[in-house]
């Protein structure tokens, strides 16, 4: 699968008796009736290590670009009635500032190790504590209550899978514990945040600015409220887009297939 596409549903699966495999190009599983395919007796597969260094790449990106809001700074540049740029165009310090990571999985790992270069102070909310000398690496704090997490962080980062537990994870209370300087950033899946209450939290200074590589749907509709805010990067799911990530989950995939195909144990098989 590349992409979601094509659909597997009922009707295809019932279409190939003779497949025993699905290699997903992505990490994420939501798009998947896993039950479904399970029920026809074919095995699945995604691909968790191709995709974590580019999407922590572009987690780091969005916050960078949202931070100094290079967007707007860009539009100021390229305006026709462009002169100078006002001294009160200012943005946020990202040096010595507080990341909040929710989801310490490889990605969010990876993001920490990136934040420590620019000696921010490393909060993270997970459903298992790492290890103790994984925390020390990066110099990450624990915090067991996402509310903790909320209420210290100056930039939070969301990079958990879509579950029936995580949708909707970051809705109006979370925003409201956040502080009015902070910034919001995406890089899951689009229904772990409630969008309606980012449109609000956003137009009403509740939080400072969004930076999402992922919505709900995708595309979003072109009359849809986020794309009108200025306080607002968004960007088209680009979380593996490079080419190298692309050449890495192509091999990562052929070798999921080749072992199902062979029966061998799958390296990176979904239950």
């Amino acid at each position: 699968l590349w992409w979601h596409k094509p659909v597997i549903d009922q009707e295809l699966l019932q279409s190939l008796p003779n497949l025993k495999v699905i290699a997903n190009s992505g990490v994420g599983m939501d798009h998947l009736d896993l039950k479904l395919i399970a029920s026809f007796g074919v095995k699945m597969a995604n691909c968790p290590h191709a995709v974590s260094t580019s999407t922590a790449d572009t987690g780091m990106a969005l916050l960078l670009a949202s931070a100094r809001r290079l967007v707007e700074g860009y539009h100021i540049v390229i305006s026709s009635c462009m002169e100078y740029c006002e001294a009160s165009f200012l943005g946020a310090e990202v040096t010595g500032a507080t990341l909040g990571i929710i989801g310490m999985g490889s990605i969010g790992y990876k993001i920490a190790l990136r934040a420590k270069a620019f000696e921010m102070n490393i909060l993270y909310h997970n459903r298992t504590r790492r290890k103790e000398q994984e925390e020390q690496a990066v110099g990450a704090t624990y915090c067991e209550k996402i509310d903790d997490l909320l209420r210290q962080a100056d930039f939070v980062m969301v990079v958990v899978s879509l579950t029936p537990q995580t949708h909707k994870l970051i809705g109006k209370r979370e925003m409201e514990l956040m502080k009015p300087t902070a910034t919001l950033i995406n890089i899951s899946r689009g229904a772990v945040v409630d969008q309606e209450a980012l449109v609000t939290a956003l137009q009403t200074g509740v939080i400072r600015a969004a930076a999402l590589d992922v919505t709900y749907p995708e595309p979003l509709p072109r009359d849809h409220t986020l794309l009108k805010l200025k306080n607002v990067i968004i960007t088209p799911h680009l979380g593996i887009r490079t080419d190298k990530a692309a050449y890495m989950i192509t091999e990562e995939a052929v070798e999921n297939i080749l072992a199902a195909l062979n029966g061998l144990p799958i390296p990176n098989e979904v239950l």
